[in-house]
């Protein structure tokens, strides 16, 4: 292994893991543990395990097992690193992390989302090889998939005694003028040497054209061991400013003296919220169409890839949302650069639990020793990302409706406003959960047990009394925005009873879009709305399905039966295509002209669905492509904003009907399906506004494209290969699924392979997959410079090669 160089740059620790299971002081007398594999970081260890139906998680944890995992990896540390600070960087270790080195205990971190910091210079043994290792646990400790293991990247940082510490630069936009912003850029420095010292803080401004725009030079004395910080105010004459529509990126380097400096990115502007105003960045109002988003990254498991965080993100604003919530837990570097750069905003979240388990061994446990020190993570490692326009300090917290835990709330909100005064603090309240108590009064109101469970919404119903409005109220009050989950009917009432509050629909029903949508419109109080869930994720495995009475298979429970793998409740599912929820929302946001078209499946025409899941969207494909039911009826949804649609098959008309009698900007028409040309045309006030259409497939051909064919060799980059079966015109192939096996060869692997089917038992490590819709996707991840070579092969059709370059990191 190449030794490590000091450099005031972070040095990478992702390569040349071996993983393992855990091992006890006794193993090599029995052999030793069984050896995993040779990993590049980030990586998730619980993603390859054996799903299975008795697992104690159960559906919650996408049926997979309980895992404990040791990564292990050599630390070469030369001499010149005598007299330095080493620490190590753990942008997330999911869970119970126990760092070791050389075998001595260095460290420890409860939280699985949690980047941290450990102090390895104790332990270091100066001019050999030292062995780094890290323990990780998990089981029944997440209401969904959390994957287990060092699933972001890993750092090393190695200091002169006296430097910038770790998320020691701060930059905030002072204020904005006409003519120019005031920038405060603060650094804190420490030193470790025994005498005191005095540096000169030398601190330039860039544009993101490189361009210097403003920079400083102070001097500061420190102590010995004192940490001290310099303050320094720059006026930048017209700068540009970041916003959704135009971000706009700035740089301030930090050096001490003559030495290396340190890079911070950040963006120009102000974010305010007013009951009356709304929500404003810069002065301009906005609403916020936002995603409530997991972390996982399908076939990936939970590894925060730095090319998938941003593929995300690139793919959720596609399709028309401004705004996400990491949901439920802080988000990684990776993805917040990457909404930076793309000018998406970001709900930025701390907890799903305060001291109130909800599941067996969660961090409920954990909480009361770790939240201060996890809420000053998650600020110093945000404060300076522009696309962090909230802090919320929690989730559906059952607490929130007693006195002390409003006190608890006030205690949180008070810390991070301490840290980080330029932003509001919002949390996602269920006010349901506050009067779990007087439920039996609410289903004697409401006429039974029985006409509460046939309330789809009952979150909604029993949240917007006033019994849960009072409960609420005081920990309400330390909000800068209240989040309501499933309460919409909160909103007009909260204006006139409290006309203080400002309001975000922090996570809300999916299909629900085209009524919830309007009131937030109309509502100056209401920030904006986060749908559950933007993209599909794995584990609380389909509870946005549809069951059909005729499944044999099928549980009757809103969580389903093994082999469900996914939720399926999003707009995107978890190979990034677009589900027809996706263009209907898009079309609710005003976004989109255009009518859009989606047949239920014909198979199950005429079935009754059993207990339907408000998170659930019709099961229909954009497709007319349905080999075999010919003759047989079909549903036909349209989406338009219009009040009436025609739909036409080759010329002549088949069906007309009413848009909104279903749901808004719907409209559902029955008619026989035929092969041909399927056409919608929108109408108002009897003028077409607009016409879409679809074409029977013709036989299926493979076809295989890469999202990019120039990779580089680095932990955080990977190329998307959409797998797909199209007709010679181009038309995707819907009803013809079949196996596909992707194999890759020379300088890249396989790191994931994928379809959308939420329920299967094939595996993500595996080669070969079934389509499914037409589609399936696979996840090539660089592992050398050099040419790798992507086959596609499907038995009966043509395999399809494609060449990737991948460059040695500069």
């Amino acid at each position: 292994m190449t030794p490590l160089r000091l450099k005031m740059t972070p040095i990478p620790l992702n390569d040349a893991w071996t993983v393992r299971r855990p091992a006890g002081p006794f193993a090599s007398v029995t052999g030793g543990p069984e050896v995993l594999g040779v990993v590049r970081l980030p990586h998730d260890a619980m993603r390859d395990e054996v799903r299975h139906p008795d697992v104690p998680a159960k559906g919650a944890g996408a049926y997979y097992p309980n895992g404990a995992y040791t990564y292990e990896r050599t630390l070469d540390v030369p001499q010149e690193w005598c007299g330095k600070s080493v620490r190590l960087e753990l942008q997330g270790a999911f869970r119970r992390a126990q760092i070791f080195l050389n075998d001595e205990f260095a460290g420890v971190r409860a939280d699985g989302y949690s980047r941290f910091f450990v102090d390895l210079t104790p332990y270091l043994r100066h001019g050999e090889q030292n062995v780094l290792r890290i323990e990780v646990r998990s089981g029944e400790d997440s209401r969904w998939y959390s994957g287990a293991g060092l699933h972001r990247p890993v750092l090393l940082h190695v200091h002169e005694p006296v430097h910038i510490v770790e998320d020691g630069i701060c930059v905030r936009t002072e204020r904005l003028e006409e003519d120019q912003a005031v920038i405060a850029v603060s650094t804190t420095v420490r030193n470790d040497e025994r005498v005191s010292k005095t540096v000169r803080v030398r601190t330039v401004i860039r544009d993101d054209a490189g361009v210097m725009v403003e920079s400083d030079d102070t001097p500061l004395t420190l102590a010995p061991g004192e940490q001290a910080d310099a303050r320094q105010l720059f006026y930048v004459d017209n700068p540009a400013l970041w916003g959704p529509d135009s971000p706009r990126l700035h740089y301030a380097s930090v050096a001490l003296d003559e030495g290396e400096p340190v890079v911070t990115t950040f963006g120009i502007r102000t974010v305010t919220v007013h009951p009356r105003k709304g929500l404003r960045i810069n002065g301009v109002p906005i609403k916020l169409r936002g995603a409530c988003i997991h972390h996982d990254n399908g076939p990936l498991g939970a590894a925060a890839i730095g090319r998938a965080e941003e593929r995300r993100i690139e793919l959720l604003k596609e399709a028309g949302f401004n705004a996400i919530r990491s949901a439920h837990n802080p988000m990684s570097p990776a993805m917040l650069e990457a909404c930076d750069r793309l000018g998406v905003l970001v709900m930025d979240e701390a907890f799903d639990m305060w001291t109130r388990y909800k599941t067996p061994y969660d961090y409920a446990a954990d909480f009361p020793v770790w939240w201060e020190a996890d809420i000053e993570a998650l600020v110093a490692k945000d404060r300076n990302h522009p696309s962090v326009i909230m802090y919320s300090i929690g989730n559906e917290i059952v607490e929130v409706g007693t006195p002390h835990g409003a006190r608890r709330a006030r205690r949180l909100a008070n810390k991070v406003r301490a840290l980080d005064p330029t932003r509001p603090v919002t949390n996602g309240v269920n006010a349901l959960l506050a009067v779990l108590d007087e439920m039996p009064r609410f289903v004697e109101e409401l006429g039974g047990l029985n006409a509460l469970m046939a309330d789809k919404n009952a979150m909604n119903t029993v949240g917007s009394t006033d019994a849960a409005g009072a409960r609420i109220e005081e920990s309400s009050s330390v909000l800068d925005v209240l989040g309501l989950n499933y309460a919409e009917s909160r909103y007009a009432a909260d204006c006139d009873e409290y006309p203080h509050r400002v309001i975000v629909g922090s996570e809300t029903f999916g299909p629900e879009i085209g009524r919830l949508w309007p009131l937030v419109l109309e509502s100056p109080n209401v920030i904006g709305d986060f749908t559950w869930t933007g993209w599909d994720y794995l584990g609380e495995v389909g509870i946005g399905s549809t069951m059909y009475a005729d499944d044999s298979a099928a549980s009757g429970q809103l969580e389903r039966e093994f082999p469900y793998l996914t939720a399926r409740c999003a707009d995107l599912d978890i190979t990034g295509a677009r589900l027809p929820l996706s263009y209907y929302r898009e079309t609710v946001f005003g976004l989109r002209t255009e009518p859009f078209i989606a047949v239920r499946r014909p198979a199950h025409h005429g079935v009754a669905i059993v207990n339907p899941s408000s998170w659930a969207w019709s099961d229909s494909v954009s497709s007319w492509t349905w080999h075999g039911y010919e003759d047989r009826r079909v549903t036909v949804e349209v989406y338009a904003d219009a009040d009436e649609v025609v739909l036409q098959l080759d010329g002549e008309e088949v069906a007309r009907a009413t848009v909104g009698e279903e749901r808004p900007m719907l409209a559902v028409l029955e008619t026989a399906y035929r092969p041909g040309t399927l056409v919608a045309m929108a109408y108002r006030n009897g003028i077409e506004t607009g016409r879409t259409a679809l074409t029977t497939a013709s036989d299926a051909t493979l076809t295989a494209a890469a999202d990019r064919t120039a990779l580089v060799d680095s932990d955080d980059d990977l190329a998307y290969v959409a797998v797909e079966l199209r007709d010679t015109t181009g038309v995707l192939v819907t009803d013809q699924d079949r196996e596909v096996t992707v194999t890759v060869s020379g300088a890249a692997v396989l790191a994931g392979m994928c379809s959308a089917n939420p329920r299967t038992e094939e595996r993500f490590d595996a080669s070969t997959w079934s389509t499914f819709d037409g589609r399936a996707l696979a996840v090539v991840r660089p592992a050398g410079a050099g040419v790798a070579e992507v086959t596609v092969t499907a038995e009966g059709l043509e395999p399809v090669t494609i060449s990737l370059d991948v460059v040695a990191r500069p």
